[in-house]
């Protein structure tokens, strides 16, 4: 199916849905499956692997140890962006629980996607979320052995800067005052998993 896509004939019928449109469909399509909206088009999700869980949770018990008051961590849950629903394993967004309760959050502060097979379709979410105001957005490349670190300040449309931390530093952001992430470490920890 995805070689049909390639097709600049087939790819020009797509019929891009809207966020509103995508909400008035089932959660699972039509085989059982979660989906996401990425730029009006729907995909399957890809199935979670336990080392591609077991890293994200690991991140996410970290970040949440640390969050400040204003702010949410959230796992594999939805942003709703102008034309996008992705799912990122991660996103610190600003708010109270109880704010999203109706509507889920359209802006983040902090998304991180945790790549243990492949990395080419965070890579190219990147620009989806600095139009959406993200202010970093980590993508962890097991096989790469790296963190790849794209910021953004307003008003700028795309990542104003990418910075690769290797697996021997250590990542710090202003986003999380006192979180450190020791690269080595959490690579070390998703070797043995493997």
């Amino acid at each position: 199916m995805a070689a049909i896509l390639e097709i600049p004939e087939v790819r020009q019928r797509v019929s891009p849905l809207s966020v509103e449109e995508y909400h008035r469909l089932d959660e699972f399509n039509e085989n059982g499956r979660r989906t996401e909206l990425i730029r009006g088009i729907v995909s399957e999700k890809m199935s979670k692997s336990p080392l591609h869980w077991s890293v994200a949770k690991r991140l996410y018990d970290s970040i949440y140890a640390l969050l400040a008051e204003g702010f949410v961590v959230r796992q594999e849950a939805p942003l709703t962006f102008a034309d996008s629903e992705p799912d990122p394993d991660i996103a610190v967004v600003r708010g109270r629980e109880s704010d999203f309760i109706a509507t889920h959050p359209s802006a983040a502060e902090l998304v991180i996607e945790v790549a243990v097979s492949s990395a080419a379709l965070d890579r190219e979410n990147a620009s989806l979320y600095a139009e959406a105001g993200v202010k970093e957005y980590w993508i962890i490349d097991r096989f790469q052995r790296t963190l790849s670190v794209f910021r953004r300040d307003p008003p700028v449309t795309g990542p104003e800067s990418v910075a690769t931390i290797q697996e021997t530093q250590t990542y710090r952001t202003d986003l999380l005052p006192g979180f450190e992430l020791p690269l080595a470490r959490l690579l070390t920890v998703a070797d043995r998993w493997q």
